[in-house]
C-alpha cells in the first residue's frame, strides 16, 4: 500500500466508492487486491472493530483508508499503539528480559498487521542440491572443539506423552535417561579428544530448569575430564510469552490460574534467549564462535567433528542438517528456495495454505526435511540480531489454544509461536548439509520410546544410541493403541521388558494388551485385542502375522 490515490485506483470506481459501505465480504475481498499477502478472516473481523465499525458492521470506504494510512503508513498500526503498551507492561512486570520483549513485539505486530504468516506455493522453488555428509572429504579438526559450544534444547515437558517434567529426565537404555546419555557423551568427548573446556549447555524452560539441573548434580562435581563444572554455568532459560486473547487481541487473562496466561513462544526464542540472558555476549567474551544445537530428546544428534570441520571451512554463517524426505515425512516441514531472494528457508505444516498441501507433501518435489540439528556462528549472530533492531524476523507461527490447556471452554487464545530452523533464511549465505537418517532419531511419542527402548537400537562405547547395524539405518515403525499414549500407561504394556524388535519392520498394537518376557516380533505383526480383559502375549517368535487374543 502505497498511498491513499493508490488504493482509491484500485477500487472499479475510484473517489465515486470513497463513502461506500463496506461489510466484512467486501472489505475482505479489498484486502486481497490491495495487499501483498492474503488477509486472514479472523483479522478482517478485528480490523472492522478496530476501525469502528456501525451497528450492522459496516464502514465507509473512506473511513477504511483513514485507518490504514495513519501516521504509521500500514494497517493495524493503531491496534498495536492501542494494545502494545498493556503487553510490555505486563512482560516488565513477569521480569522478562529485554531480548524476550523485542522478540514478542516483533511476533505481535505481524499479529496486528493481518497480513498472512503463511508461505504459498508461489513464493517458493525446490531446493535443486544439497551437498551429502557422506561424500564430503575432509579431515576433521578437532582443535576446533575450543571454539564450539553444544546446546541442547531442553524446555519441553513432554506433556504429550503424560508427562509434567522434562521429557529428557525418561529412562531410555540401561537405566540411563537421555540427559544422563547426554552428559556421558560430553565427558566422553572431552576425553577422547583431550578438550577439557569443550563447553556444553543448556536451553531449559521454567518449567524444567529445576528438575534438570537436579538430575544433573551427579555429573557437576568435578570439572574438565571429571564433571560438568557448575550446575549454574550450564542453563539459559527460554523466555515465556503472554498469551493473546483471540477476540480482541488484548493480553489473556486468567484468575483462576495467572500461569495459564503465559505460554513457551517455540525453540525460535533459542536466539532471544541467548540475548536476554546475556548468554551470547559471554560466550563470545569466553573466545567461543561456533555452536551446534539440537533437541534433547533426538540422541543421533552427536557432536560430529567432520560437520563441524565442515562447517567452518565453508564460511556459512548458518548451516541446518537436512534428511531425505519419504512418505512418513510428508506432513513435516520442508526445506525450500524462496524465489525473492534465492535463498533458503524452511516451510511447516502450519504456514501452508489448504490449496498448497498437495504440493507440500510431495516429496519428489520437496526433498529435504530440517532435523533440528542447526550449525551457528556466533559472530554473525550477534551481527543479525543487531541489524535487525534486537529480533531475528523468524516467521511467525499462529496457534489457536485455550488460556487453560484443559479447559476447552476457556477463554479462546492465540499462541504466537516461531521455529529455530526458520532462522535460515535470516542469514545471507545459509547454508544446508544433507545427513544419514542415523542423525535424526526424535522421540515424540510413546511408539518412538518403545522402539527406541528395543533391541532395534544399540548403545555406542561413547554413549551415543544407534539403530542396530542389521537394521541398515531403517528404523522400526510402532503404532500404538491410544491408550499407551501416556508413559505411564505404556509401561503396563512392557513391565516384563520391551519386545525383540531388531527384526521388525512395523509392530501394531491395539487393544488391552500386555507382553511377556521373550516376545520376538518379526517383520509386520499386528496384535489385536476386541475385548475389555487384558490379555497376555505369550513368550513367542511371532512373523508377518496377526495375532488376534
Amino acid at each position: 500500500m502505497a498511498d491513499k490515490a493508490f488504493v482509491l485506483q484500485r477500487s472499479p470506481n475510484g473517489e465515486a466508492d470513497a463513502d461506500k459501505m463496506l461489510g466484512f465480504e467486501d472489505l475482505f475481498k479489498l484486502l486481497c487486491r490491495i495487499s501483498p499477502k492474503p488477509w486472514q478472516k479472523e483479522a478482517v473481523h478485528c480490523l472492522l472493530a478496530d476501525i469502528g465499525a456501525n451497528a450492522s458492521g459496516r464502514i465507509t470506504y473512506r473511513k477504511f483508508i483513514d485507518w490504514c494510512f495513519n501516521e504509521d503508513g500500514h494497517a493495524g498500526a493503531s491496534k498495536f499503539k492501542e494494545l502494545w503498551p498493556q503487553f510490555e507492561q505486563k512482560m516488565r512486570r513477569a521480569g522478562c528480559s529485554q531480548g524476550g520483549i523485542d522478540a514478542f513485539k516483533y511476533n505481535f505486530k505481524v499479529l496486528c498487521s493481518g497480513e498472512s504468516t503463511m508461505i504459498p506455493e508461489s513464493m517458493l522453488e525446490p531446493v535443486a542440491f544439497v551437498p551429502s555428509l557422506e561424500k564430503l572429504h575432509i579431515t576433521p579438526n578437532s582443535a576446533l572443539l575450543k571454539s564450539t559450544l553444544i546446546l541442547k534444547l531442553n524446555g519441553g515437558l513432554g506433556t504429550g506423552m503424560g508427562l509434567d517434567k522434562a521429557k529428557s529426565l525418561l529412562p531410555v537404555i540401561g537405566g540411563n535417561s537421555f540427559l544422563d546419555l547426554i552428559a556421558k557423551q560430553v565427558l566422553f568427548m572431552r576425553k577422547q579428544f583431550k578438550q577439557p573446556d569443550l563447553k556444553f549447555m543448556l536451553m531449559n524452560s521454567f518449567s524444567t530448569s529445576s528438575d534438570t539441573l537436579e538430575a544433573l548434580t551427579k555429573y557437576c562435581v568435578g570439572n574438565g575430564y571429571d564433571g560438568l563444572g557448575p550446575g549454574a554455568d550450564l542453563q539459559f532459560v527460554q523466555n515465556k510469552h503472554p498469551k493473546v486473547t483471540k477476540a480482541d487481541y488484548a493480553p489473556a487473562k486468567w484468575n483462576a490460574n495467572p500461569d495459564n496466561e503465559w505460554c513457551p513462544p517455540g525453540h525460535g526464542d533459542l536466539y532471544a534467549a541467548m540475548v536476554g540472558s546475556g548468554t551470547l555476549d559471554r560466550l563470545l567474551s569466553a573466545g567461543l564462535r561456533y555452536m551446534f544445537v539440537s533437541n534433547s530428546d533426538n540422541l543421533g544428534a552427536t557432536m560430529d567433528l567432520k560437520i563441524l570441520t565442515h562447517f567452518v571451512s565453508t564460511g556459512a554463517p548458518f548451516m541446518m542438517e537436512v534428511a531425505q524426505r519419504t512418505d512418513a515425512d510428508k506432513k513435516g516441514g520442508h526445506l525450500a528456495t524462496l524465489k525473492s531472494t534465492g535463498g533458503l528457508t524452511l516451510r511447516e505444516s502450519a504456514q501452508c495454505p489448504e490449496e498448497d498441501e498437495k504440493a507440500f507433501q510431495d516429496v519428489s518435489k520437496y526433498t529435504f526435511f530440517n532435523t533440528n540439528n542447526l550449525w551457528v556462528d556466533l559472530v554473525k549472530l550477534k551481527e543479525a540480531i543487531q541489524s535487525a533492531g534486537g529480533a531475528l524476523p523468524l516467521p511467525v507461527m499462529i496457534n489457536g489454544k485455550t488460556v487453560d490447556p484443559r479447559d476447552k471452554k476457556s477463554t479462546k487464545v492465540i499462541q504466537l509461536e516461531t521455529a529455530m530452523g526458520a532462522g535460515i533464511s535470516c542469514f545471507k549465505g545459509a547454508a544446508a548439509l544433507l545427513v544419514p537418517r542415523s542423525r535424526f532419531a526424535p522421540v515424540k511419542k510413546c511408539d518412538d520410546l518403545l522402539a527406541l527402548r528395543s533391541d532395534a537400537y544399540v548403545l555406542t562405547e561413547d554413549f551415543r544410541l544407534e539403530l542396530a547395524p542389521d537394521r541398515k539405518g531403517i528404523p522400526p515403525l510402532v503404532k500404538l493403541d491410544d491408550r499407551y499414549k501416556f508413559v505411564d500407561a505404556m509401561d503396563t504394556l512392557i513391565p516384563n521388558g520391551v519386545p525383540s524388535l531388531k527384526d521388525c519392520s512395523k509392530l501394531v498394537v491395539e487393544g488391552d494388551v500386555e507382553f511377556a518376557a521373550g516376545v520376538i516380533i518379526k517383520g509386520n505383526v499386528l496384535i489385536k485385542n476386541v475385548g475389555t480383559v487384558r490379555k497376555i502375549i505369550a513368550a513367542a517368535t511371532y512373523q508377518d502375522t496377526t495375532l488376534e487374543l
